[in-house]
């Protein structure tokens, strides 16, 4: 994989993180001007993900029909069209709606992205390619949030949508110029029913699904919940911004530390393990900080344990499924997305942070236990 191809890669791959983290400071400013408690308002990024389940099931599928590229620049016309509307939403019902189409958009440069490099590598070249990305993608927590909290402070919840059309036009002027198409000639999309009998029976993928909702649940509590934190508090709107860089340090931790132990020739399960006590840690610790401004400290652990786990999980889930990667992927991608849309939707009812972070850790402890599908 070429270099240039390899940043355009990572380039798509930050958007839809970027675009969550970005929208995040936006959420108190939207609870203001639409007169909403807070659980209302942090069900906006419950509702994005489940918008962005059904975009990866959608754009994972016509990657296997009509390609990779193709796929990929119609997802990322679509979330272009749904900032479009989000600028010109009169109505938090409207606003709900431009926010469930562009997840639907931006799935495609998770899902398509994805399967694109699983085109280019396998096996441990595939996870190290995870582990590098992984890295670079520590950066967009920081990005996210330093540059929500600007455009808030500009121009509130517009102000965000203004930034992500801007972000999504670059990205199709990138994959227009810069992207070619993957997809390997003898590949024959297969019927979608089978496959997702297959797959729904496939105790390995629920144990990876599963996993990957664990740990993006344990992260994204923080996204929906912190600006409410912060805001019961009377800190700083601008403090929760800065707590971006946090996030960084500890995503790029996680990612230096898979790197290391795969280079030790640590097993994926044993590196999954260490990420899941990693995040029960921070959610403990979340636990005895509450309420002082330092609690931010207690995601550095949690987002590390994602940086180290999420390549792990990814790079080994679809093992099997190799004549068939973005329908598998898609239907993959579908379930886990709607597993954490759901998950949000309870932490954004229960306005509970550290017990979201701690119930998460258990969770994927216990899937990766003796005997377990993943042993």
């Amino acid at each position: 994989m070429s270099p240039r191809l390899l940043s355009l890669t990572i380039a798509l791959l930050m958007f839809p993180q970027l675009a969550q983290t970005l929208y995040s400071p936006a959420l108190a400013d939207l609870a203001q001007r639409f007169t909403l408690p807070a659980s209302a308002a942090s069900q906006a990024m419950s509702l994005y993900l489940l918008g962005f389940a059904l975009g990866v099931l959608l754009w994972g599928r016509l990657a296997d029909r009509v390609g990779r590229r193709p796929a990929l620049l119609r997802g990322l016309c679509v979330f272009v069209l749904a900032a479009l509307g989000g600028l010109a939403a009169g109505t938090f019902g409207q606003v709900l709606a431009a926010q469930m189409l562009a997840a639907l958009g931006a799935a495609a440069a998770s899902v398509v992205t994805q399967t694109v490099l699983r085109d280019h590598l396998e096996g441990p070249a595939l996870a190290q390619a995870f582990s590098w990305i992984g890295m670079a993608l520590a950066l967009s927590p920081a990005i996210g949030l330093a540059l929500g909290s600007l455009l808030v402070a500009a121009d509130g919840y517009a102000g965000v949508q203004a930034g992500l059309l801007l972000i999504a036009a670059l990205l199709m002027l990138g994959c227009t110029t810069g992207l070619r198409e993957s997809q390997p000639a003898q590949i024959t999309p297969v019927p979608l029913r089978p496959l997702l009998r297959q797959l729904l029976g496939d105790r390995w993928i629920w144990s990876h699904a599963l996993l990957v909702m664990a740990f993006n649940v344990a992260m994204y509590s923080w996204y929906a919940l912190g600006p409410f934190v912060f805001a019961r508090l009377h800190w700083p709107a601008s403090w929760f911004g800065a707590s971006g860089a946090v996030l960084a340090l500890g995503s790029a931790l996680g990612a230096w530390a898979n790197g290391r132990l795969l280079r030790a020739g640590v097993p994926a399960l044993t590196r999954i393990r260490i990420a899941a006590s990693l995040v029960l840690a921070g959610g403990v610790l979340a636990a005895l900080l509450r309420g002082q401004p330092v609690m931010v400290v207690a995601m550095l652990p949690v987002v590390a344990g994602f940086g180290l786990a999420i390549p792990n999980v990814l790079g080994q889930a679809l093992r099997g499924y190799a004549h068939c990667l973005g329908s598998a992927g898609a239907l993959f991608g579908l379930l886990y997305y709607l597993l954490i849309g759901a998950a949000m939707a309870v932490v954004g009812a229960l306005q509970m942070l550290a017990p979201s972070i701690i119930a998460c850790a258990l969770l994927a402890l216990w899937l990766l236990r003796p005997r377990s599908a993943l042993a």
